[in-house]
Order: C-alpha cells, then structure tokens, then sequence
C-alpha cells in the first residue's frame, strides 16, 4: 500500500488485538479510575495565549515514518524537564510502537519528571484506547479525522470527558474540518503534513485556519523547523504549535524550543 496512513491503522488494529488480548477492557478501566486526576490541557494552553505568548506542545519521539530514527540517544525523562524548563506549554508523546518507536512507558517517563500536561500520540481506532490512554496516565487525546468518522469521533470525546481528559482533534482539509467542528473539543490541529503522502506545506494551516471560530484553538502541526515559520504562521493569528522533529533533531531538545520561539 502506498498509503501511509491505511498501512498504519492496519496495524494498529492488529495490535489492539494484541493488546485487548492480554489485558481485558475491564482490567484496563479500573487502571484508568485509579489514576490522579489529569492535568488541563486545554487550560495550560489558553494561558499562554492569553498572556500574548507562543503555546508549544513540545514532542518526544524517537523516530518517523518518513524520515527513520530522529534521536538515538532517546531519554524521554530528561526531554520532558528540558522542554518544562525552556517554555513549553504542554507535551506529546508518541506512544505508537512500530513507526515511531515510541510506547507507553516513554510517555509515562516524560509526565512523572514535569507538570506539564501530556498528549498520548497515537492512531486511536477503538474505545479501548481512549481508556488505556487513561490507565496510561495521558491528560489528552488525539483523534485524526481521515482516520476516523463523526459519530465514532463523537464517542471517543465522550469517553475523554468521562476520565476529564481533553481531546486535540486533528484536521488536513476543508472537509475534515467541517466534521472536527462537530466536536465540543476547542482544540483543532491543522496537519501542515498530509498523512497520506507524509508531503508538507504551512499554507494547509493558512487557508484552514481563516475557517476556524474564533472560540475555538488552532495548532499547526508539522513543518515548523524556522523561527521565521512561527512569526508567519503568528502574523495569521496562529498562536499555538505542535512541533517535534525540530526539537528531536537537535543536541539540546529544550534549547532548541527555546531558540525557535525567542
């Protein structure tokens, strides 16, 4: 398959599988209640804006499918409260195993060594997964609309909310909004990278962000690697970023965040 993205969710449904195998949902639910209240997502978000300052989801991970490993010496302890101490609003870790090299032991490595509220990264294709990212200790969620349809999406929210997580739902076009919009989430990613092609371009979060509410927040993903990237996609009223192969590539991931929003 030359789609990436189907060649992904493939195995994802394998290893949910896998996963549902071992430990039930049951066992998995009652990991996910005994776990501390999560940390606000949304809300480390909006104070960064509000105070008129770039909001960073800052992202571990070890490697990419379209670009192999980023980082071999990959500690993501020391990423985390580099990244805390150098400005970032929030985290994102990969937990995705075969394509990122990530897991769910890197994410919880990352949020016990800050306070900063963490993404689970992940292709979610079943409630299982809602839930396990609970048990797992995430604050939020990510849901890919080409990934998934409105009413499943819509479950999904609903599950998060149960457990007080939020929900950062990622868009690539115009339609794909339309239906992220359904969402009660404030939180809409716009993907600069297509995940069919894994091709990159600032203009998608352009054109798609003149289309979001303002109530709601737009974070552009993918493609920042310049200071001159964040002042552009600034200048358009886009104040929050996910950004993670930057950062991966560098020596010092947290100086690098610090460097690229100065």
């Amino acid at each position: 398959m030359t789609d990436i993205l189907q060649r992904i969710l493939a195995v994802k449904r394998d290893e949910l599988a896998a996963s549902a195998a071992e430990t039930s949902l049951a066992e998995i639910c009652a990991t996910a209640q005994r776990q501390e209240r999560p940390r606000d997502f949304v809300g480390a978000l909006r104070q960064r804006i509000a105070a008129g300052q770039p909001a960073v989801i800052a992202e571990i991970k070890r490697a990419s499918p379209s670009k192999g490993i980023l980082r071999a010496d990959f500690q993501p302890a020391a990423i985390a409260a580099g990244y805390q101490e150098n400005g970032a609003a929030c985290l994102s870790v990969l937990t995705d195993r075969q394509f990122f090299h990530g897991s769910p032991a890197a994410l919880q490595r990352a949020r016990a060594a800050c306070s900063l509220p963490v993404l689970r990264k992940d292709f979610l294709v079943d409630d299982y997964q809602v839930h396990e990212a609970r048990a797992m200790g995430a604050d939020a969620i990510l849901l890919i609309v080409a990934a998934l349809d409105l009413p499943t999406m819509q479950r999904f929210e609903q599950i998060a909310a149960s457990y007080g997580m939020s929900v950062l739902v990622e868009v690539h076009d115009r339609h794909e909004l339309e239906l992220a919009l359904e969402l009660a989430t404030p939180l809409i990613g716009i993907n600069n990278r297509n995940l069919r092609s894994f091709e990159v371009s600032l203009q998608t979060t352009l054109d798609l962000s003149l289309d979001v509410p303002a109530e709601r927040i737009v974070i552009a993903e993918s493609g920042i690697l310049a200071a001159t990237d964040v002042s552009l996609l600034r200048r358009h009223g886009v104040n929050a970023f996910l950004v993670g192969e930057a950062f991966m590539r560098a020596d010092e991931p947290g100086k690098a965040l610090a460097t690229l929003f100065a």
